[in-house]
């Protein structure tokens, strides 16, 4: 079972902590490949809930080795806290937690910078979560950045950090206005971090390699969705990574080759948090239904969710880009009282149909859904853990499903705890 990677089908939040960490115990090892504190996979078991960040949801697996990878941009504020709460929590991560020593530093610029951009950009705001990705990333694409590995050398860490401060300095007090931010602070703060950081900093890559060759498994997990790729996603409102598929191989160091199984992850509808176009968007009372009964709200910055029907136009596109293996169908449960349910199967603009998915937000600005309308029902299912526990109405929207992707639907949840989950695949 080589490498299975676990991907967000549509704009993120899309239930992925429930299914990695309802499937973790399966695996050696489970490791986070993209993506920073931006994002917020909501773990539920028993009568505990946790929100993770930054470590992968495989943390509450006994046994289980967890892995923060090169491709992560990790703040170590964020970090140390997590591990804290983990351990409050009765989960002991020395010696299950690795991170990787080439993974990027987020430093407090980073979260200055993004919130300045986002407030003068004003109608052409991306609604980022305001938490130094993309800034971060841009310093490790410049050659710039601060690595993990850089806090474990003081002299080192000082003299790069006084080098980008006056760089920093200079964006903040002369292009948007904010304070100069003092590098001795930050030098103090971040040699702290490396010293509470230390036992868990690796050679990541090595150690997977090692892994696969000893014939253990992994679990690889991406934040966000595949219609946020940086590269695939409705640029310029993207997140500022890879969550595809491919972008496991680059943010691990794994060869494309030992990727056996690619599980997408799709609502039963849609959401979308932050701005960018979204077709089939609800604006009435639908969508303030599903935002109600979803509870959507975003697990990292509180924002509420946008809230539209399933796009299977969308979804056919993230199949094509990540390969998916099998699908794992969530929040079916949020449907139930709805007299009526509409998935997209098709695109229009004007009388023209046909069009296909594209992630140009000028075309998908102008596109409307053309629906295929299935029955709602009212008896409850959450909570199911079979099939034949769901009404009839649910059975013909999972097939519409499979049948318009070409793919099964290996899963089925029935609401956000461990146990409420059916299994239909392998």
């Amino acid at each position: 079972m080589a490498v299975t990677v676990v991907v967000g089908s549509q704009w993120g939040d899309e239930g992925k902590g429930k299914i990695v960490d309802l499937i973790a115990p399966e695996f050696d090892i489970v490791a986070r490949y993209q993506g920073g504190a931006n994002a917020g996979h909501t773990i539920q078991w028993g009568d505990q809930t946790q929100v993770l960040h930054l470590i992968p949801s495989g943390a509450f697996a006994d046994g289980v080795t967890c892995v923060i990878g090169n491709g992560v941009v990790v703040d170590p504020c964020v970090l140390v806290r997590e591990i804290s709460a983990v351990h409050d929590l009765g989960f002991n991560l020395e010696g299950r937690l690795w991170i990787a020593r080439n993974a990027h530093c987020i430093v407090p610029w980073h979260l200055v910078l993004d919130s300045a951009r986002e407030a003068t950009a004003s109608d052409q705001a991306i609604g980022t979560t305001r938490r130094g990705i993309g800034p971060a990333y841009v310093d490790k694409v410049a050659r710039s950045g601060i690595r993990m590995g850089d806090l474990l050398c003081t002299d080192l860490l000082a003299a790069r950090l006084r080098g980008l401060a006056r760089e920093k300095n200079h964006l903040l007090t002369e292009v948007f206005g904010q304070r100069a931010i003092h590098p001795d602070e930050v030098i103090e703060a971040y040699a702290a971090f490396g010293r509470k950081l230390r036992p868990y900093l690796t050679d990541t890559p090595a150690l997977l390699h090692q892994a696969l060759a000893e014939g253990r498994s992994v679990l690889a997990e991406g934040a966000q969705g595949s219609l946020l790729d940086l590269d695939f996603g409705t640029y310029p409102f993207v997140t500022s990574s890879s969550p595809t598929a491919g972008g496991a191989c680059t943010g691990l160091g794994i060869p494309p080759g030992a990727i056996e199984r690619v599980i997408g992850i799709t609502k039963a509808y849609c959401t979308r948090v932050g701005n960018g176009p979204f077709p089939t968007e609800l604006d009435g009372s639908a969508g303030a239904f599903l935002q109600a009964a979803g509870v959507e709200f975003g697990a990292t910055t509180g924002r509420l969710r946008r809230c539209g029907w399933l796009d299977l136009v969308a979804l056919r596109y993230a199949c094509q880009l990540n390969g998916f293996t099998g699908l794992a169908l969530t929040k079916i449960d949020v449907l139930t009282g709805l007299d009526t349910i509409n998935v997209c199967i098709d695109y229009r603009i004007a009388d023209r149909k046909g069009i296909g998915y594209s992630s140009a937000v000028s075309t998908l600005e102008k596109v409307e859904p053309v629906y295929r309308t299935i029955p709602g029902w009212t008896q409850p299912v959450i909570g199911a853990t079979s099939f034949d526990e769901l009404p009839d109405a649910a059975h013909a929207l999972i097939r519409q499903i499979s049948l318009f992707t070409g793919l099964p639907i290996d899963m089925v949840s029935t609401g956000p705890k461990r146990h409420q989950i059916i299994h239909l695949g392998s």
